[in-house]
């Protein structure tokens, strides 16, 4: 039998960037929420929550977008002129918010400071990645075998939307951590966020969900065309009762189960952006068999892959179950 070795590879990286975006949300909604933290011992305890794991989320940031340019040399050629903007600006703002995270407790005089850089760091990250996104989605002009559009082709009143969508969606992930993490002031302020930010983003989904069928063609007949709808229509369906699921726990002040219910929400945005993008990996205009590397270079790299990602994800697992239960008050990061 005769492995697929792009199909496997695109599903690899995949869940790469979906690991990063569910992880690393987190952290980067905790940044965010970060200036309406209270005072300063409830925003020691917010850091002090992502404290062990923070950095270990974003190694998934590294595989993906390491395993795009080695796998699909072709899609990350024409991806990354596009979308240079957002992406060095994300990568700005998760340096600074790295550099602040480490900064903050080396000094106290002038410790607003890195909190502001803290915040302005998270903030510019997760609005460049929903700015990425936006334009991924929306169309990147392809001439022959190279990018053929502008400089500020990714900034349109889609994308402005996916970036609005996506912090709300990180505040959410953010307050739903927190609200399992702690107790406390720090626990009911969190309450106090995630209903409105959970009832947003499911709003927003919904815009982004009705906008996307009408941007290209093939979006329209997988979403809304007979008989493709009786296959996606288990998506929205879902997407309704992990809201349901998210509503009714924060009403009911479980710990766990919004923050399972929130991520549910991301996992069910993936998988039907995902849905969307098959079998293109550049939206409309390359394929993932067409950007593929050569099938040596696939299977020689699948061989590392084998042996990497166990190892990732299990230091990933055993990090957060060592880590697990509430935080506790008296110890930290510093």
């Amino acid at each position: 039998m005769t492995l697929d070795l792009p199909f496997i590879w695109a599903g690899l990286i995949a869940f790469a960037v979906l690991a990063y975006v569910t992880l690393d949300g987190f952290d980067l909604g905790i940044g965010i929420l970060f200036p309406f933290g209270g005072n300063e011992a409830s925003r020691n305890l917010m850091m002090n929550s992502v404290a062990p794991v923070w950095d270990g989320n974003e190694t998934w940031l590294v595989f993906g977008g390491g395993g795009l340019l080695a796998v699909f040399p072709l899609a990350y050629a024409i991806i990354m002129p596009a979308l240079y903007a957002p992406l060095i600006a994300m990568l700005i703002g998760l340096v600074l918010r790295g550099v602040a995270f480490e900064f903050r407790w080396r000094t106290r005089r002038g410790r607003f400071l890195w909190d502001a850089a803290f915040f302005a760091g998270s903030l510019v990250a997760a609005l460049a990645q929903g700015l990425a996104l936006g334009a991924l989605v929306q169309g990147i002009k392809v001439s022959g075998r190279a990018y053929a559009g502008g400089w500020w082709d990714w900034l349109t009143p889609f994308s402005l939307m996916t970036a609005v969508a996506l912090v709300v969606g990180y505040v959410l992930l953010g307050a739903t951590w927190l609200n399992m993490k702690t107790t406390g002031e720090v626990q009911d302020r969190a309450r106090r966020v995630a209903m409105p930010a959970g009832i947003a983003l499911l709003v927003l989904i919904g815009i982004i969900s009705l906008w996307t069928p009408f941007l290209h063609g093939y979006y329209y007949h997988k979403w809304l065309a007979f008989p493709a709808i009786l296959y996606t229509a288990p998506v929205p369906l879902l997407v309704a009762l992990a809201a349901y699921v998210l509503v009714e726990s924060l009403a009911e002040q479980r710990d766990h189960l919004p923050f399972l219910a929130a991520l549910a929400l991301f996992v069910l945005s993936y998988i039907g952006l995902s849905i969307s993008f098959y079998p293109y990996i550049v939206p409309g205009a390359v394929t993932i068999a067409a950007a593929a590397a050569p099938a040596k270079s696939l299977a020689f790299l699948l061989y590392g892959a084998v042996v990497l990602l166990p190892v990732i994800l299990g230091y990933t697992i055993w990090s957060y179950w060592i880590f697990g239960g509430k935080l506790d008050p008296e110890a930290g990061y510093h």
